[in-house]
């Protein structure tokens, strides 16, 4: 099967070309949002191959995934067939709703003829999916090993741009957590991090690493912290169970569903929330059992070969 999908999501993009399908990225001279091509920092097949907006319009497509609304638009531009219509297509939704959980309604919601996806039951529930036919599949997470050494006694914490977004990924809770356990901040536009919320080098470091040092580097951190108030659940937490971390985590989104008791402290109590990263780092012996709990939880429910699994059903499906 030809699958014509663009890379925006990078981490949930490398699991799903996992597959046995050929999947053909669009690329533009510049690279930009819409042409990104092949990944520069993920591992990818051979079986991903680039395909410019002239190249689509004679391509054989199987199936489009689609990930953002504008691709509906795109997709017809670039191959001269309509998705839902003229090809068959799903709609991966990655977020929750940005806004109101009651009020906001999905961009698809007024279309029966392509199926929305979601990646957790909880974003399905918080969308108004309207006529929408909808499904889930959970995000399957590539076993980077069990890596967890916990010899540094600080708190792992990955989130892209907290700066900008600010409340959503709960930047102004991190000075409340760096009291009870020293920060370290991995992502994107980080950098300003620590002087922005006026904390000292020590409690709080940053780091924007290549993602093939990201892993080995929260694993060499005693606990992972996850302080997101509304997203979607966060690979970079299903990664750090899979690394064998112990899990801090904020009880929102699916965050409950994703992290058994025994795999950590999930509360949406902060004291309750700094007593547990005290106690890890206190106790490696407490931090390693719960670091190998979280990891065969996370085997257990988002292996990449479950997802791929789902994946192919659902294919199936829409393209019979």
């Amino acid at each position: 099967m030809n699958i014509l999908i663009w890379h925006v999501h990078g981490s949930w993009l490398t699991s799903f070309v996992q597959g046995p399908h050929t999947y053909l990225v669009p690329v533009t001279p510049d690279r930009g949002p819409d042409g990104l091509g092949r990944a520069r920092t993920w591992t990818w097949p051979q079986s991903v191959r680039e395909r410019t907006p002239e190249e689509l319009r004679d391509s054989d497509i199987d199936l489009v995934v689609l990930q953002r609304p504008h691709e509906i638009e795109l997709a017809h531009a670039w191959t001269g067939r309509r998705p839902g219509q003229d090809l068959p297509a799903v709609y991966v939704e990655h977020n929750s709703p940005h806004e109101s959980a009651v009020d906001t309604v999905h961009p698809l919601a007024d279309r029966s003829d392509i199926p929305v996806v979601h990646v957790t039951h909880f974003n399905r529930l918080m969308w108004d999916n309207g006529r929408a036919p909808t499904d889930v599949i959970e995000h399957g997470i590539i076993d980077p090993g069990h890596l967890w050494t916990g010899t540094e006694p600080r708190a792992a914490v990955v989130v892209n741009e907290p700066l900008r977004r600010g409340r959503t990924t709960g930047t102004d809770l991190l000075p409340g957590f760096a009291a009870a356990a020293p920060l370290d901040v991995f992502g994107m536009g980080t950098r300003q991090l620590a002087a922005r919320l006026g904390l000292p080098p020590e409690l709080c470091r940053t780091a924007e690493l290549p993602q093939n040092e990201l892993h080995p580097a929260m694993a060499q951190r005693r606990v992972y912290l996850h302080p997101v108030r509304w997203t979607s659940l966060g690979l970079s937490l299903l990664e750090a169970m899979f690394l064998g971390m112990p899990v801090v985590a904020l009880g929102t989104t699916e965050v409950r569903e994703a992290v058994p008791p025994d795999a950590g402290t999930v509360s949406n109590r902060p004291e309750v929330l700094n007593e547990a990263l005290r106690h890890f780092l206190a106790d490696i012996g407490h931090a390693r059992r719960a670091g190998e709990r979280a990891r065969a939880a996370a085997r257990a429910r988002y292996g990449v070969q479950r997802f791929l699994d789902d994946w192919e059903r659902l294919m199936k499906e829409v393209t019979r």
